[in-house]
């Protein structure tokens, strides 16, 4: 299995600029995910919704448009979030300043460095499709998580495939210059390859199909995983 290329990844986080994520929410969650790839904002916050706990681990938290409309069931929170590029951290960590939350600048390709820090819940919303390489390639970032999170806490997210899916022109049009752009890598993606990643790790997980959107959640393992 070939590594996911960093430098990719490098190049395809820059491109969420300062500029760019004021845009953010109109333009990728309200006209590209309800418009071209079929699920509405309001389906990944009902996924957050069913998943996040009390103490929760956010990798590519974009703006915190998720985190900022959800309902905990505690009063204070315990957010961390997990990004590669500062200004993805700025922008989320500014607008989710009631929660005081703590901010890693972290590659999702190299362990993630948390220390003795544990998580209830993880999320990967609209990540993986922007990782390079297969998703056998893409998944090892579950194996980097799950040291971090309790027995049965929850892992979730979503992910833009390409085949075997239903696009519209228009979405195959965007899918084409996304990839080229190298701001999406998921050109070989599909539903059966994220269903053997997932049930190579996790004995209890379901994915839902919203348009070419698989929405994912998992248990992590009942066992102990030693930090990398």
């Amino acid at each position: 299995m070939t590594p996911p290329d960093e430098a990719d990844v490098r190049a395809g986080a820059a491109q969420y600029s300062t500029a760019m994520l004021r845009w953010y929410d109109l333009a990728v969650l309200e006209v590209n995910c309800r418009l071209l790839w079929r699920c509405p904002p309001r389906t990944m916050l009902e996924l957050y919704q069913r998943n996040i706990g009390a103490r929760h681990l956010d990798l590519g938290p974009g703006t915190g448009y998720f985190l900022d409309r959800c309902t905990f069931g505690v009063r204070r929170p315990q957010l961390t979030l997990l990004d590669l590029n500062p200004d993805v951290l700025t922008t989320a960590a500014h607008r989710l300043r009631r929660y005081n939350p703590t901010t890693h600048l972290r590659n999702v390709l190299e362990p993630l460095a948390l220390g003795d820090n544990r998580f209830d819940s993880a999320g990967l919303n609209m990540v993986l499709h922007c990782i390079p390489g297969p998703i056998s390639a893409k998944a090892g970032v579950f194996d980097r998580i799950i040291p971090y999170l309790e027995p049965g806490a929850r892992i979730f997210g979503s992910t833009i495939l390409d085949v075997g899916v239903p696009h519209s022109p228009a979405a195959r049009v965007a899918l084409h210059l996304l990839n080229r752009q190298g701001v999406f890598h998921n050109t070989s993606d599909t539903l059966s390859d994220l269903d053997q990643a997932l049930a190579q790790r996790f004995a209890t997980y379901r994915i839902e199909l919203h348009g070419a959107m698989a929405l994912f959640q998992a248990l992590a393992p009942g066992d102990r995983v030693p930090s990398p």
